[in-house]
């Protein structure tokens, strides 16, 4: 990372010897139009413990001008070394330091982004700084437990428009002079600065009123659905409120679709940043809007928990994330006026799915994890983090109750407000409402590492009545080189017996709920019964483990699978029949004619959706070699059918189409797709509209049928930022060394490219069916990547570490020339992680793959 990478002992100390007041921070920000430098004068005042001593303030800044400790100037050249500011003579008491630098406009979605807009040629800036980015832009103590107010006072442009956490003021000639912060984190600052386009409202209840604003460039307002938006932030105040008993801490609440953004979301307190794909300029399934509700929801839960009450150091950062990932699907489910009360549903068909994966790979970790400096937590932001941990906090939460755990949060949050906390005293609050002891719980769940497999064991007299039923545990061999030892459990589960109506409908006639513990758990409740035709275990996915079905139950969800009543059971037989493809337990012609089977009445477009990315990667992927074509075949046949089939104008029609456009091969579905384009033919409600015109055209490109007059003809019809990202992926994806070699270039030999666009051409250059054309960059990548790592900011080296990684390369090969880099390479532990995790699921592969081909013998 650029910079020193902190530690947490060095963290540690300094919180020790320092407790901060307050910040000032002037910004002049008039020369943003043209990019560059600017002035960034910091003003911090701080108490140092008795006795004194030394310390040092954190900067990443090309120049730093003058650095002033009470009163005294200190020698800039001497005291700023890389990115810390060495601070001696520190007095006992009140200190107040002042430091002036020009800090740098940046294009990789940290620090102050600077983009400019095609459609208007005006820049837009916002601040993103988790997690050691505030940095770039101010002089910071850069931890989460020093917090403080902040003050900032920005002089921009004419015309422009300035937003930070406080309330926005009238600006004076061009200054904008906000009121100081409440206590909190460097990295929830905020600032969003241009000439953005707004829309206001207000959140008024019980004598409350919260001024709300939702902004985006001005390209983007005749899309923006604030009205849409404004209802979910609404429920969310509401629910949350409720739930929390404490009223949201922050004066106002603004929502910001900014461009180019790394992540899906950020935080900052009162100035949630948003990626502007969240503003659909086309239309999209109504998954698309569940999840642009729960990325809303998330960052509100996130002003409660994250910062109001925040983290001491970065190895809590999985109950900040799990929090608002639990609370975001809870809120989805039971807010009066959802419209996704199955977010359940898509938490185990999404997020879950998420988490089994990153728990089977050799970086899987406790969800606690040991978080001993920067480097390891930037690369921490995985599976584990938000979505193992928030199934875990689902599964505490029926643990100690629902009523319970919400007192014991609304406690925690009183207590703690405009503080900082660690993981135990959430646990005694908690422990505290409910009664229950959670130390061993936390040390079987937070504290260990790897995922758990529940089997059913049942017997059956003749007459078809279950004599005997228990579950079986297990716990799988972690991965080799993982930390950690397989560790067996306690599950809070519930079991359904589901059996066919008259209707041919799989429908839930029993339910059991109990606890699963060691090895072999019995359950006699369910002796002496008639025998369902599916027996589901962990239904209504309360607990966090990989299921599996017995023979009978497996043979009535491969004939019925479409046909359970209730989208969950559905959602988790679709989860455990994609892992057990992924385990090599089903091979992946078995897989497809599952979801051939079923799949046409799956009404969850989620779901539908999700199938597709996963039938698509297990053909190219998992496969065996010698069958791939003749199921990209039957598959692409089957797109085609459903897309024929599908209700027109509906999300499922959309589906299908992208679905159809992602593997159409043979050349008439490519005149098919050439004639959708230019109108010669149609189908019945489907609009081929920008986005779904660019799908078809980066098709065309990827096989060779479009070239680079035909996608620059396609941009001139879609000039903006996203037409721009659009025609670097479809350039990059035509199957020509030539362009081939144009966007390794860019990307890798370069780093003049943005950081949107850098993943854009990456996701073009990575074509499944140009293997052959793609192998002589395996010795490439691994030439140029350990440069690439120590000359790049964290975010722009790590989509070029895990996107241009040779994953299509499924081969020994692969493999052994990933060890050998790791052997000789001596990368950092952030690097050798990433490595690691991508040469895994080359592994993982390879293992499907012979377990594809055995099935066809």
């Amino acid at each position: 990372m650029p910079g020193t990478n902190l530690t947490r002992e060095e963290a540690r100390q300094r919180a020790t010897l320092l407790t901060v007041d307050s910040y000032e921070i002037d910004l002049d920000l008039t020369g943003a139009q043209e990019g560059g430098t600017y002035r960034s004068v910091t003003t911090v005042r701080f108490d140092v413990a008795e006795g004194g001593g030394e310390s040092f303030i954190d900067l990443v800044a090309p120049t730093v001008h003058e650095v002033t400790l009470n009163g005294d100037a200190l020698d800039a050249a001497e005291v700023f070394q890389d990115s810390r500011i060495a601070l001696p003579g520190l007095l006992p008491g009140r200190n107040i330091l002042r430091v002036v630098a020009d800090c740098a406009y940046t294009n990789t979605g940290e620090g102050l982004h600077r983009f400019v807009d095609p459609v208007d040629d005006q820049a837009y800036l916002y601040t993103q700084f988790e997690v050691p980015d505030a940095r770039r832009v101010f002089a910071s103590f850069e931890q989460p437990d020093l917090k403080a107010t902040f003050r900032f006072t920005v002089k921009a442009p004419e015309g422009w428009t300035v937003v930070s956490n406080s309330p926005t003021p009238e600006p004076k000639d061009n200054v904008w002079e906000f009121e100081p912060t409440p206590r909190i984190s460097s990295y929830i600052t905020a600032l969003i600065v241009g000439p953005y386009h707004s829309v206001h409202s207000v959140y008024e209840k019980d004598g409350q009123s919260v001024p709300l604003g939702i902004y985006c460039r001005p390209s983007l307002a005749e899309h923006l659905d604030a009205d849409a938006i404004f209802e979910v932030t609404r429920q969310g105040f509401d629910w949350f409120q409720e739930k929390f008993d404490y009223r949201y801490p922050f004066k106002k609440y603004d929502q910001l679709f900014v461009p180019e953004f790394n992540a899906g979301a950020m935080e900052n307190a009162g100035a949630v940043t948003i990626r502007d794909q969240y503003v659909f300029r086309s239309k999209v399934t109504d998954a698309a809007y569940e999840v642009r509700a729960a990325t809303i929801l998330h960052e509100l839960a996130h002003m409660w928990f994250g910062d109001l009450v925040t983290m001491e150091w970065w190895n809590d950062l999985w109950l900040n994330e799990s929090f608002a990932t639990y609370a975001e699907a809870a809120c989805q489910a039971d807010a009066p006026g959802s419209k996704w009360p199955h977010s359940w549903t898509t938490f185990a068909n999404q997020m879950k799915t998420w988490a089994y994966r990153q728990d089977q790979l050799p970086s899987t970790h406790p969800i606690m994890a040991d978080i001993s400096d920067l480097d390891d937590v930037l690369v921490n932001f995985d599976g584990i983090t938000y979505a193992k941990g928030a199934s875990v906090l689902k599964q505490l939460v029926a643990y100690v109750g629902e009523e319970a755990f919400f007192k014991g949060v609304q406690a925690y949050f009183k207590r703690h407000a405009f503080g900082n906390t660690r993981l135990s005293d959430l646990l005694g609050a908690l422990e505290e409402t409910s009664g229950r002891d959670l130390k061993t719980w936390s040390k079987a769940w937070l504290e260990t590492a790897g995922i758990n497999v529940l089997r059913p064991e049942i017997e059956t007299d003749a007459n078809g009545v279950i004599t005997s039923f228990a579950i079986r545990q297990e716990a799988p061999a972690l991965p080799a080189g993982a930390k950690g030892e397989p560790t067996l459990r306690p599950h809070r589960i519930a079991i359904g017996a589901y059996d066919l109506d008259g209707d041919g409908k799989l429908v839930r006639g029993d339910r059991v709920e109990l606890d699963v513990d060691g090895e072999l758990t019995a359950v006699p409740q369910l002796v002496g019964k008639p025998r369902p035709a599916v027996l589901l275990l962990n239904d209504d996915d309360l607990s966090y483990a990989k299921v599996r079905l017995d023979e009978q139950s497996l043979a009535a969800v491969t004939e019925h699978l479409g046909d359970f009543t209730e989208s969950l059971p559905r959602a988790l037989c679709w989860a455990s029949a994609w892992d057990m493809t992924r385990d090599a337990e089903l091979a992946t012609r078995d897989y497809l004619s599952l979801v051939l089977s079923g799949i046409g009445k799956e009404s969850d477009i989620g779901v539908v959706q999700s199938l597709h990315r996963q039938v698509k990667l297990a053909i190219d992927q998992y496969a065996a070699p010698t069958a791939r074509e003749a199921l990209l075949t039957r598959w692409t046949e089957a797109t085609l059918a459903h897309l024929r089939a599908a209700e027109a104008g509906s999300d499922h029609q959309l589906a299908w189409a992208r679905a159809f456009a992602a593997t159409a091969r043979t050349p008439e579905q490519l005149d098919l797709l050439d004639a959708l384009l230019d109108g010669t033919q149609t189908i019945e409600g489907l609009a081929v509209d920008t986005e779904l015109r660019w799908a078809f055209v980066q098709r065309l490109a990827a096989v060779g049928r479009f070239g680079g007059s035909e996608i620059a003809a396609e941009y001139e019809r879609d000039k903006t930022a996203a037409g721009e990202r659009h025609a670097a992926t479809a350039r990059a994806a035509r199957p020509t060394e030539a362009a081939k070699a144009e966007a390794w270039e860019s990307v890798v030999e370069s780093d003049k490219l943005p950081n949107a666009v850098q993943e854009a051409v990456i996701a073009g250059f990575v074509q499944t069916d140009q293997r052959e054309l793609l192998a002589s960059y395996t010795e490439r990548y691994f030439d140029a990547l350990k440069d690439v790592w120590e000359s790049r900011s964290h975010e722009m080296a790590q989509q070029i570490a895990v996107g241009l990684y040779p994953a299509v390369q499924v081969s020994q090969d692969t493999l052994d020339r990933t060890d050998a880099w790791l052997a000789s390479a001596e990368p950092n532990a952030a690097l050798r992680r990433l490595v690691s995790e991508s040469r895994s699921g080359v592994e993982r592969a390879l293992k499907a793959q012979a377990a594809d081909a055995a099935a066809a013998e």
